[in-house]
């Protein structure tokens, strides 16, 4: 699995968060896997997925939407949220979406409806098996127990990208996902390398590593907060330099005073202006990668 080589830099100021900086990044998947959820747990510590107005605006036209088992990992049912136009015809551009580190609850369903109005197949695929929390320890052991089952996520990551592939019949698909979704997203990039038609990354952990980002063949739209502490500025801009030194031409957008999250309505970290201004650079990158001929 690819995300678990975090540049030493990502690594360490996840762990310095915690006081610690002692294992070489990439070296260890269940540390590694840990020193990810604790950078997330410290820039989460006094937050929660509360509802919010911001969340509850509905979609500029109408969806329908549906819980399906879009694959299996060994017995265990896949459950995701797919969801389209409700005046769909014909063979729509895919997107999957993959949630924040709470799990897949109400507010990825609400944007993957947001999504979905603009004229994609979207399907919110499920990461945690089942399972979705409001508080934030609950979420971390839930982050860090996905992570260290990295062959586990690529399965699961495989069948959404089948679903909506072979069953959906999606004419282009994209991957798009927020926090531990940003996350799911490179590794999503990776996995279905020359699959996809982009890659929209919020604010989820990356690196620079050549042998990860050659495999990157999508465009790439990342937004990141400039006071993210788990996050930070220097691993974004070496994630960025790494996709150029590849010949890709990524589009890179940090906002300054934003922190983790910032994207995020039913959080506390929300900053109106710019999730505004980084939904529409979303809708505008998947408009062109994926509706345009």
């Amino acid at each position: 699995m690819r995300i678990r080589t975090l540049t030493t830099a990502a690594l360490c100021a996840a762990v310095l968060l915690l006081a610690a900086c002692g294992k070489k990044a990439g070296t260890d998947d269940a540390s590694s896997a840990t020193a990810q959820a604790d950078a997330m747990a410290h820039q989460h510590e006094h937050d929660a997925p509360l509802p919010s107005p911001a969340v509850a605006q509905p979609p500029i036209a109408a969806v329908n939407g549906q819980n399906l088992v879009y694959g299996k990992l060994g017995e265990q049912p896949l459950l995701g949220y797919f969801v389209t136009p409700a005046k769909a015809s014909g063979a729509l551009p895919g997107v999957i979406v993959f949630h924040e580190w709470w799990g897949l609850n109400d507010n990825i369903r609400q944007m993957a409806d947001q999504l979905a109005a603009q004229g994609y197949a979207v399907l919110a695929a499920d990461m945690y098996g089942g399972k979705s929390t409001a508080t934030p320890d609950d979420a971390k052991q839930l982050m860090a127990t996905a992570l260290k089952n990295p062959k586990d996520l690529d399965r699961n990551i495989d069948a959404a990208y089948g679903y909506l592939k072979d069953t959906a019949k999606a004419s282009k698909i994209a991957t798009l996902g927020w926090c531990f979704g940003g996350s799911m997203s490179f590794e999503a990039a990776q996995e279905l390398s020359g699959k996809l038609a982009a890659t929209v990354i919020y604010y989820g952990f990356v690196n620079d590593q050549p042998q990860a980002l050659a495999k990157m063949k999508a465009p790439v739209l990342g937004l990141f907060g400039g006071k993210d502490g788990g996050i930070p500025t220097t691993t974004v801009d070496a994630f960025t330099k790494g996709l150029e030194a590849q010949g890709a031409r990524p589009i890179v957008k940090i906002y300054p005073e934003a922190g983790h999250a910032f994207a995020n309505p039913s959080g506390q970290a929300y900053r109106k202006d710019d999730a505004e201004d980084a939904w529409k650079r979303t809708l505008d990158f998947l408009g062109e990668n994926l509706q345009s001929s």
